[in-house]
């Protein structure tokens, strides 16, 4: 499981769903549909219908995989940062039921505001 609390996270980019697809595909339920994908160098997040889905992608060939799947039906709260003149980078925090904060960081281009809109969507 990726460690959310150790603030050592690599910033986000966003990245097309398509591209990151195939890594969660056989996770996805029936009828479950990728709205967005941000990665870093090694790692992803997609943002789906139903849940967002971390993946920590291990060792130096990348084969081995931690998936792990956070239902928006388990978020109590949630906060948007949007990039600014100074800081640059975006920020989603989401609280969940039994785990606490989680807090993923993004590169300023990132779209934070329709991820925004999508969690609100599923969450409220």
């Amino acid at each position: 499981m990726i460690d959310f609390s150790s603030g050592s996270v690599f910033k986000l980019s966003q990245c097309n769903p398509q591209d990151v697809a195939g890594d969660v595909a056989p996770l996805l339920i029936p009828g479950e549909q990728l709205h967005f994908a941000f990665r870093t160098v090694q790692d992803f997040v997609v943002f789906t219908d139903k849940r967002p889905i971390a993946v920590n992608v291990q060792g130096m060939t990348g084969r081995k995989k931690d998936f792990t799947s956070l239902p928006y039906g388990k978020i109590q709260a949630f906060s948007v940062e949007t990039a600014g003149t100074f800081d640059l980078d975006a920020e989603l925090d989401l609280w969940f039921s039994g785990l606490g904060k989680v807090r993923l960081e993004f590169k300023g281009n990132s779209d934070i505001r329709q991820l925004g809109q999508l969690i609100a969507t599923y969450v409220l």
